[in-house]
């Protein structure tokens, strides 16, 4: 499975798959005739209180991974679906933060590596 991670600012590829926007808030600045995003997948997002408690603080990354995992966790539906759109093709997740090592969209592909591994493993 191929799942690749992209600022939704940062230009179109072929190679793209299906564009996945995993963020909770519309990328600013960017009309949406112009974003080349194939799904909005609010629901996979963190909340918005894990947002604005987290923002992108690195101290934090650990402890926001957890708390992003138990909302992931909590949220099987939202998740299933994105694992489908995976298993069906390369995707790629975009996400509009400038914080390019910490963000929503990194946790969720790991969340999601980890799901899919112990399907595997069952």
């Amino acid at each position: 499975m191929n799942i690749s991670i992209k600022r939704v600012y940062d230009q179109l590829d072929a190679g793209d798959g299906m564009r996945i926007l995993v963020d909770r808030l519309w990328p600013r600045g960017l009309p949406k005739e112009e974003a080349k995003i194939d799904l909005w997948l609010k629901s996979v997002a963190p909340s918005n209180e894990l947002r604005k408690w987290y923002g992108h603080d690195p101290e934090k990354w650990v402890e926001f991974k957890q708390r992003y995992f138990s909302e992931l966790a909590s949220n099987s539906d939202a998740v299933t679906e994105l694992i489908g759109h995976a298993k069906s093709g390369r995707v790629t997740f975009l996400y509009s933060s400038k914080e390019a090592k910490y963000n929503n969209a990194v946790a969720l592909k790991d969340y999601i590596d980890a799901m899919i591994e112990q399907f595997r493993c069952h």
